[in-house]
């Protein structure tokens, strides 16, 4: 989003500078930016990889209903490897080491792997609405549904973020230019009418589809409120799953959204550095927060991945195990009970 050399004259200058002399950051911020994006690197790496490996190791967990949530890791896995990690070595160099191959590859890698991660949220949600409030009678959600759910996200990311490659639209250097995204800022007609297809059909189509899946299974839920135990326990549970599902969506990737569509409508205006680089690094930080969210808030995962975090040890209390992806809701008479 911003207009920067690629290599500055000086590797080892204090800040980095516009083609126009504007001081977009000083060092020490690069540097602090570069120690943020390691932890949230290191975090990411070992609590997606648990997801994955938990999943791969207990037979248990390889159900259907877990398909979208190994997905949502390794697509976020992917964006920490191609795009969080590499950060860190180009705010602590505080300059884009990678050329221009470099910056095509990782805007690439990294809206690949994070559009893929959306359509996976927006996924999951479905899938919820599906087990739960069978709209759909009694068909029965089977692995050929998840594969393919799995498959269609992979699919409808690659079929938008690969016409850049081939002309229509650009990967450029963003934020402060120690990374790479969409360019939104060019006001060439091919670039514009690809980012604004790329915002309605990347970011605000798989947003409503979350919160209409959502909306509709917690009003599902609390028409069985009044029959208490289990059932209001099941629904406290899902409404938690989906105020956290909901706020991290909100807080890691709606303010980039924000941020580019006003870009695109007002390339000309005027952001400090603070705020064309929080938006971008809060989406990257994304990749901690679902794996945290069906660690913690799942029991079939708490329970074999807290001792597998901490080699073997497991300081949790024994809880019965009634997964939230096993409780369903009769269509018939609305009862929430578990498979």
């Amino acid at each position: 989003m911003a207009v920067v050399q690629d290599v500055p004259e000086h590797p080892n200058a204090s800040s980095l500078r516009s083609t126009g002399g504007e001081v977009l950051l000083p060092r020490a911020g690069l540097v602090t930016l570069s120690v943020i994006m390691a932890v949230f690197s290191a975090t990411a790496v070992v609590l997606n990889t648990t997801v994955i490996a938990v999943t791969l190791r207990h037979r248990h967990l390889r159900q259907p209903l877990n398909f979208a949530l190994v997905n949502l890791a390794v697509s976020d896995l992917g964006i920490t490897l191609t795009g969080t990690m590499p950060s860190v070595v180009t705010n602590a160099a505080g300059y884009y080491i990678s050329g221009r191959v470099g910056c095509v590859l990782e805007g690439f890698c990294v809206s690949l792997f994070g559009i893929t991660a959306l359509c996976t949220v927006a996924l999951i949600a479905v899938e919820r609405v599906f087990v739960v409030c069978k709209p759909l009678g009694t068909i029965v959600f089977q692995e050929k549904h998840a594969v393919a759910g799995v498959a269609v996200s992979w699919l409808w990311s690659l079929l938008w973020n690969t016409p850049p490659l081939f002309g229509w639209g650009n990967y450029e250097l963003e934020g402060v230019g120690t990374s790479c995204g969409p360019d939104w800022q060019s006001r060439d007609p091919k670039n514009l009418s690809y980012v604004i297809c790329y915002f309605v059909l990347c970011f605000a189509i798989p947003f409503v589809i979350m919160v209409a899946s959502y909306t509709w299974l917690l009003c599902t839920l609390r028409r069985v409120a009044k029959l208490g135990g289990a059932a209001a326990k099941a629904e406290a549970r899902v409404a938690w799953m989906v105020v956290m599902m909901v706020v991290a969506f909100l807080v890691s990737w709606m303010p980039y959204a924000t941020l580019a569509l006003m870009v695109v409508f007002k390339p000309d205006a005027n952001f400090s550095p603070l705020v064309k680089v929080m938006p971008i690094y809060m989406a990257k930080s994304s990749t901690i927060y679902n794996p945290m969210i069906y660690i913690y808030m799942n029991k079939q995962f708490r329970t074999y991945a807290v001792p597998f975090l901490l080699c073997g040890n497991n300081p949790l209390p024994p809880e019965e195990e009634v997964s939230e992806g096993q409780t369903i809701v009769s269509p018939m008479n609305h009862k929430i009970t578990p498979e």
